[in-house]
């Protein structure tokens, strides 16, 4: 038995089975469990992977009211960081948004999405919650029947099974509630944006007090605070670059051209300690209910990371989900259940919207045929409408940190 797994009873039974153990599927366990409603969480990956996977962590002001509703924020009260600017830099120059004093006044909270898992984790653990990591979940079954399972394979290889009420689906866009859908079932809507980012996690403190937003000629840069000793930085690559194909002398190089260093102030140079390249799609999936399986977070859909949406939205979805099933379970009220699939998809494909908007204002094409001049220019136009216009600037406030 690997840490944190917690026998009850014959441990092959719970009334809702948990697929992963991301924010979905840590924050629905905690709610759940706070309840005293028999919930198991399934992992695919060891403890001390969930806890040093490295993700955004822009975490939006709804998103820490959810957390502080459930006093499961404590951690980024402590640690995280409050943000509310963006710097805008282009070859008209630059233009900088404080969005706290813009739209609903909302800021952002920066506190890596790793950190929070642990919180998430430790304080479901302390209260007793299970979960098994290193189980791979092979796939869902009749969960249009009267006794839906999944299939699961343990760390000794053998197979088994989990029986549920209720099944969350919070694996991901590759997970086992995805792969089980019966053909026919979902639709899917899917959008490639031609967009690559080279991602990067460097050892240097930040260049500058805001998230950074360069458009060049050359492609996108990105410059994104994490703490006081790292700061994360994108840049804009053709699609099928190697993530180790640029060396680390030329990737600030780049960045500096790109975010002109020249004319604003030097980048603060440091070892890059982590890199990868991320392919721009989004996709979405409707509906996100299929008798008793339940989709929330990258499993439901997947949202580019332009706008910082994936996480806030995961947490959303684990909110409504968890009301939902403690309706049911607990007072055999199934309006919640449902109604979630609606409710979710109303607040994804404005996370979609917005995050294509920013995609097309931060991209544009390389080529010097008329269709992408055009594009270019009224991307620029885009820009100029955001810098001079106080209706624009709200806009852009409310939805950048709304979800």
């Amino acid at each position: 038995m690997t840490e944190g797994q917690h026998p009850r009873g014959d441990g092959t039974t719970a009334d809702v089975v948990i697929l992963g153990a991301g924010p979905a599927g840590l924050v629905l366990a905690n709610l759940l469990q706070a309840r005293g409603i028999d919930s198991v969480v399934l992992e695919r990956g060891s403890r001390s992977h969930i806890q040093s996977r490295a993700r955004a962590g822009f975490l939006a002001a709804n998103t820490v009211r959810i957390l502080d509703r459930y006093g499961l924020s404590g951690g980024l009260h402590r640690g995280g960081q409050p943000h509310s600017v963006c710097e805008f830099r282009t070859d008209e120059g630059r233009f900088r948004l404080d969005y706290s004093e813009l739209g609903r006044g909302e800021r952002h909270t920066v506190y890596p999405q790793q950190a929070l898992v642990t919180d998430l984790l430790a304080h479901y653990l302390a209260a007793g919650g299970r979960i098994h990591f290193e189980t791979e979940v092979v796939a869902v079954h009749d969960a249009n029947g009267h006794r839906p399972w999944v299939s699961v394979r343990a760390p000794d290889g053998r197979v088994t099974r989990w029986q549920a009420r209720y099944i969350a689906g919070c694996d991901g866009r590759h997970g086992a509630a995805r792969r089980s859908l019966p053909d026919g079932s979902v639709r899917r809507y899917q959008r490639d944006h031609r967009v690559t980012w080279l991602g990067l996690l460097a050892e240097a403190p930040p260049s500058m007090d805001a998230v950074g937003y360069a458009v060049h000629p050359r492609g996108f840069a990105g410059h994104m605070a994490r703490s006081a000793d790292i700061t994360r930085y994108y840049l804009q690559v053709p699609r099928g670059t190697p993530a180790e194909a640029w060396s680390q002398e030329r990737i600030w190089d780049e960045l500096e051209l790109r975010m002109q260093a020249k004319e604003y102030g030097p980048l603060r140079r440091g070892p890059i300690v982590q890199r990868g390249t991320v392919a721009f799609e989004s996709d979405v999936l409707e509906p996100l209910r299929h008798g008793a399986l339940f989709l929330a977070g990258d499993a439901a859909g997947l949202v580019s990371p332009a706008a910082a949406k994936g996480a806030n939205l995961a947490v959303l979805a684990a909110e409504l989900l968890a009301q939902a099933l403690i309706d049911d379970l607990t007072n055999g009220d199934s309006s919640g259940l449902e109604a979630y699939s609606a409710r979710c998809l109303t607040r994804i494909w404005a996370a979609q919207e917005f995050s294509r908007w920013m995609v097309d204002l931060l991209h544009g094409p390389s080529g010097t045929d008329s269709g992408s001049l055009f594009h270019n220019r009224t991307r620029l136009a885009r820009m100029a409408e955001l810098r001079a216009s106080r209706s624009h600037q709200d806009w852009f406030a409310e939805r950048y940190v709304g979800i």
